[in-house]
Parts: C-alpha cells; sequence; structure tokens
C-alpha cells in the first residue's frame, strides 16, 4: 500500500511504500548556506518524525547546492546533524534550483521504525 501525505497537485510531502519513507525535496531559510541548511535539516526532522523515522534510519540523502563553492560550509552543518555511525549514502552535485535565493536543497529516503 501507498500513503501520500501532505499531498498537492504537483507532489507529496511524504510517501510511504515498503517500509520506507521518500521525503520531497527541503529548501530553508536565512541567508547563507549554513543557515539555510540548518533550517533545511530541521524541516527532514519534522517530516521524519511524521513518517515514523529518524536521522538513524536514512538510506540516502541527495543535496543539490547552488554554488558547489558552498560545499564545505553545508557540509560542516550536515556533520553536525547525522549520528556518529548513521551516515547514509549520499551524492552532492550543484543545480539551479527552484529560485534565486536558495542555496541548498535535500532530498531524503528513509527507513520507516519498525514497531515493537
Amino acid at each position: 500500500m501507498i500513503e501520500r501525505l501532505h499531498t498537492s497537485d504537483c507532489m507529496s510531502k511524504i510517501v510511504k511504500h515498503n517500509g520506507v519513507a521518500y521525503l520531497c525535496g527541503q529548501v530553508g531559510a536565512g541567508t547563507s548556506v549554513a543557515d539555510q541548511t540548518k533550517d533545511c535539516l530541521a524541516r527532514v526532522d519534522a517530516l521524519l518524525t511524521e513518517a515514523g523515522s529518524d536521522r538513524e534510519h536514512i538510506l540516502q540523502a541527495i543535496i543539490w547546492l547552488s554554488d558547489m563553492a558552498d560545499f564545505a560550509d553545508m557540509n560542516a552543518v550536515w556533520d553536525a546533524w547525522v549520528p556518529e555511525g548513521h551516515a547514509p549514502a549520499r551524492a552532492c552535485g550543484e543545480a539551479k534550483l527552484a529560485r534565486d535565493v536558495l542555496k541548498v536543497e535535500i532530498i531524503v529516503t528513509a527507513a520507516i521504525k519498525e514497531k515493537h
């Protein structure tokens, strides 16, 4: 069964299927890539919780930066956010994002925690 949460005409914020949660791309507020990354990851945390998952269950992350020159600043925030020993498979590349003010977008896929 496929469950879609917060669905609009063009997308769902969360899609759950076969024990996996797929989150739509998240962006954040702020002027620096560090601020946007922190806000973006807070949004990821909220969606993971709603989906029945958490940081330790992330399987994959895809990160888009508007400028790869921001990689180190984004990565410093990312490294502090990911629990030690739970780094997901990850890709990071440069892309033109939906709005000129955006510096980072993160797409996450996570396993849903098993209920005991």
